[in-house]
């Protein structure tokens, strides 16, 4: 179960068809639901009930309809303008606003209902993320039988700044309703059991939770991509063919440098575009010599701080090309849209060096997914120690991306690493994300659900 269904409608024509998701969330668990022969309870996309398939490439489509002005007050409002910015360590001010609270609780009771009536007995019910963090209390009370999983993709906030959520008891104990709740690092785990003991009434003892006659597990699944598909994808003739054209057209003997990214705050482009200008500043050769292609995916383009951010984003390439760019040779490459699977493999087979410098992110697949491809052990990631993947990926270049003179620094570095350090960097990061793969990643958190369950007796009566 998450927010949204893991298909999307685009129209062709005179017709309306529904198209896999890209990327994301839907790319990581939609095999896992597919091969589970299980059913995926999600909205639509779009406002009022306009029903997906109930089938889609082998998986059951459950559909929960959201209205305009649920849209407006639960989803961009209380999700996006209250929790994303919370958990995010408040970079921008969340707001509070009791029409959105009760929207919130309002649509997270419609889909526990939804999983509640689709669940069969004794059912495995996974719970994705910070758009529904009250759906496990009311699924275990509408469905005691159920075992329950929840895990949040994003940062879990330390307990003086969750503490500033006007609802924060609601909130812990919406999540204590599940079995197992997961988070993508050891430290989202601990401030959560902290928060647990305070507002929820549990008794901690490591990951262990005992609270309302029940014991829940809260603990780190560190989020994977699927390896041998990047890998594979990375090896196809047309992949490389694309990796090629890329090289002539775009990189045209300059050291290419890459960022991937939504178009969001947290994401830290704007810093990352200062950072690229003041090696300009250092050395004004260096634009000739390079080219930072950013891609960046529109995100949220209805709310007001995203299309100021996009304006600021705009107006600091300009600049950077205005200034330091020739004829055919500006040092910015701005790409803004959603790029096909394939070319973005050739995206991450035509960089030298990855800046992945999120100001926080719960993990950032991104910088999983270029280490994926990089087979041939080549290439540099220079990667925010504010990622979840900071935590796995020690052989980095880990910078702290508010520190703009810091991350030129970095950058530099990477531009001239040489082979030999840039094979031991990544055959080093490649043997983690072997290690951990997707499939390993939710078969680890599935296995934690099953043995919760079945242990959760026997840890009461000790």
């Amino acid at each position: 179960m998450a927010n949204t269904l893991p298909i999307r409608r685009v129209r062709e024509r005179s017709r309306t068809r529904w198209v896999t998701a890209p990327g994301g969330l839907a790319g990581a668990l939609t095999p896992i639901v597919k091969q589970s022969g299980g059913a995926w309870v999600g909205w639509s996309g779009t406002a009022g009930r306009p029903m997906a398939p109930a089938r889609h490439d082998g998986i059951a489509m459950v559909t929960v309809p959201l209205s305009r002005q649920e849209i407006a007050t639960y989803y961009e409002g209380f999700a996006n303008g209250s929790l994303w910015p919370l958990f995010h360590g408040a970079i921008r001010q969340p707001e509070y606003h009791r029409p959105w609270w009760a929207a919130y609780r309002v649509v997270n009771e419609r889909f526990a209902s939804a999983a509640a009536s689709v669940a069969e007995k004794g059912a495995v019910v996974w719970v994705q993320d910070y758009h529904l963090l009250l759906v496990p209390a009311l699924l275990r009370l509408a469905r005691p039988d159920l075992r329950i999983g929840f895990f949040l993709h994003i940062p879990f906030p330390p307990e003086d700044l969750f503490m500033r959520l006007p609802w924060r008891q609601e909130i812990i104990e919406g999540m204590l309703g599940a079995d197992v709740i997961g988070f993508q690092t050891p430290v989202a785990a601990r401030n959560f059991a902290r928060l647990s003991r305070r507002y929820g009434g549990a008794t901690v003892h490591g990951n262990t939770l005992r609270t309302g006659g029940r014991v829940a597990i809260a603990d780190a699944f560190p989020i994977s991509v699927d390896v041998e598909r990047f890998e594979t994808a990375a090896s196809t003739p047309a992949v490389r063919r694309r990796a090629d054209e890329l090289r002539r057209r775009v990189a045209r003997g300059r050291r290419v440098l890459l960022g991937v990214d939504r178009l969001d705050y947290t994401k830290g482009i704007d810093l990352r575009l200062k950072a690229y200008e003041e090696l300009f500043r250092r050395d004004p050769e260096t634009a000739s010599r390079t080219v930072l292609v950013q891609v960046a995916v529109p995100s949220r383009e209805r709310v007001g701080e995203y299309r100021r951010l996009q304006q600021h984003v705009d107006a600091l390439i300009g600049r950077l090309n205005g200034e330091y760019g020739d004829v055919g040779t500006q040092p910015v490459d701005y790409v803004r849209r959603h790029l096909p699977f394939e070319e973005l493999v050739a995206m991450y087979e035509l960089a030298d060096v990855m800046l992945v410098t999120p100001l926080a992110d719960g993990m950032n697949l991104v910088a999983k997914e270029f280490v994926a491809c990089r087979q041939e052990d080549t290439g540099v990631l220079v990667l925010s120690e504010f990622a979840g993947a900071a935590s796995e990926f020690k052989t980095a270049l880990l910078v702290n991306p508010h520190d703009v003179n810091g991350t030129a620094t970095a950058i530099g570095r990477a531009l001239t690493m040489s082979p030999r350090e840039q094979r031991r960097r990544m055959r080093a990061m490649r043997a983690v994300v072997h290690a951990h793969t997707l499939s390993e990643w939710a078969a680890t958190f599935l296995t934690a659900l099953a043995d919760a369950h079945k242990n959760s007796a026997s840890r009461l009566g000790h």
